[in-house]
């Protein structure tokens, strides 16, 4: 080993020491439950599951990979014997610090966990465990004719049950809905161990609680999911991108309007604004114009028959003073690279401000134009470049604010800043979260959106499923 890792061996140890070390008969009942190959307790191995793809890192004492249920229930039944917080984790894509274990404690893995159970096509629904990646899901199921539409950025990496944990949705959410419309039912181990199965294989079903809807965007604090059986939907006979240009943000915004007015809905409405487009330029194969004030990327699924009547209305809807072009892509290197901008953006901006706040507020449609008004008067109130782009078809705009975390001053107006972005949200009827959950980064503007008597019946459910308060610890509610 080189002196460099073992000076960090090293420092990590020095760290961990500052949390109470967990029991030795702890450490000793969990190498029962799983070989040593599946067990971390040296600090320097558990780093990596410290944190996720948000600003926040917070050291676990172990970690552990689950490979089947029955592990899954040991380690629950021993973390509350100890009261030890436990924290569930898949590929740590989410951007809120859900799966960061800010009070230490054990990390469980579900990544190992990652086999098809089962595909149903005459049934249209497909069973997985919760360490399958959203792309295997899509893989699998396009071989047999479908997809499931739930589709995030980091499908590539990321997991069925981070999917599930967040209701993340992605672009085709606005024709196709999220996780929870495309969820037929859970198995899942409650914070206390015990192993329940919720919904139906049917897509009707009422009889007893939703509590499958319920554990959809939970963000693993009432039980862990381990296996779901999702509602696959028809892949499309053919399907057409589009990007239409605009002088400004408020043209492309009523053009989106018009779009979501009429009878028919794309499957995916994205847009990005101007910063977007000038920060993404160096990243794109799209050739996007310079002068572009607002883009919209447009796309439309169906029968090769109809799809070009469901173009001529989109080309409709989406005319006004502002529209600058309106380009069919014809080839699929085309489309490709619209795709690749606008997936390339996240990564991007997160390179070029590492320590950007990034939030992913949702509004009416018919309130996306004075969202992204408000949103350009905060920028120039407080001095700070704010970037917006998203899902606008269901009014889905991520907003990140660009800030330097060495000037105190332009931090404080940032805070400042975010504090009356969540408001002017709010003022729309809109919510503080559309698909990236609260985790830690939201959980003291919650109280802003839910009122108290929902919020105290929200926190007694989690008493209920959580008695010992070990799962998941200290996330998505305010912090008395």
């Amino acid at each position: 080993m080189c002196v460099k890792c073992q000076g960090l061996k090293k420092l990590l140890r020095c760290l961990n020491t500052l949390t109470k070390p967990l029991p030795p008969s702890f450490l000793q009942a969990l190498s029962q439950i799983y070989p040593k190959s599946d067990c971390l307790t040296d600090a320097a191995d558990c780093w990596a599951y410290a944190y996720d793809n948000s600003r926040h890192h917070h050291p676990p004492q172990a970690v552990v990979f689950a490979t089947n249920e029955q592990q899954i229930i040991a380690t629950l039944t021993l973390c509350n014997q100890y009261v030890i917080p436990i924290v569930p984790r898949g590929k740590g894509t989410g951007t809120t610090g859900a799966s960061v274990p800010i009070k230490a404690g054990l990390v469980l893995s579900l990544e190992r966990m990652n086999q098809i159970i089962k595909i149903d096509p005459d049934n249209r629904l497909l069973i997985a465990q919760a360490g399958v990646t959203n792309q295997m899901i899509q893989q699998t199921a396009k071989q047999h004719g479908f997809f499931w539409p739930p589709d995030p950025t980091s499908s590539a990496v990321c997991t069925l049950g981070g999917n599930l944990a967040y209701n993340s949705a992605g672009p085709r959410a606005v024709k196709y809905g999220t996780p929870r419309e495309n969820t037929l039912g859970l198995e899942a181990i409650t914070a206390t161990g015990k192993k329940i199965q919720t919904g139906v294989c049917t897509t009707k079903g009422v009889v007893g609680y939703d509590l499958t809807r319920l554990l959809i965007g939970s963000e693993g604090t009432l039980a862990m999911i381990t296996q779901a059986t999702l509602k696959l939907t028809p892949l499309a006979e053919t399907i057409t991108t589009i990007r239409a240009i605009y002088q400004n943000i408020e043209t492309a915004a009523k053009a989106v309007v018009n779009i979501m007015a009429q009878a028919i809905t794309p499957c995916a409405l994205e847009f990005m604004d101007a910063q977007a487009i000038a920060m993404i330029q160096s990243y794109s194969q799209a050739n996007l114009p310079k002068t572009a004030g607002a883009l919209l990327m447009i796309e439309v699924d169906g029968s090769k028959t109809e799809v070009p009547t469901v173009i001529e209305a989109i080309r409709k809807a989406a005319q006004n003073q502002g529209l600058l072009e309106f380009l069919v892509a014809t080839k699929q290197q085309e489309v490709q690279a619209l795709w690749q901008t606008r997936k390339a953006l996240s990564p991007a901006l997160k390179n070029i401000a590492p320590k950007k706040i990034n939030e992913d507020v949702v509004v009416p449609v018919a309130n996306v134009p004075k969202l992204l008004t408000g949103l350009a008067k905060l920028s120039q109130q407080y001095n700070i470049t704010i970037v917006n782009f998203g899902h606008i078809g269901n009014g889905n705009i991520h907003v990140n604010l660009l800030t330097n975390p060495d000037d105190q001053k332009e931090q404080q107006r940032a805070s400042q800043c975010l504090t009356e972005v969540f408001d002017l949200v709010l003022s729309l009827n809109g919510s503080l979260s559309g698909e990236h959950g609260v985790g830690i980064e939201k959980q003291a503007f919650v109280g802003k959106e839910i009122e108290p008597n929902a919020l105290a019946l929200m926190q007694q459910i989690k008493q209920l499923f959580d008695p010992n308060n070990i799962l998941n610890p200290n996330k998505m509610f305010p912090l008395n």
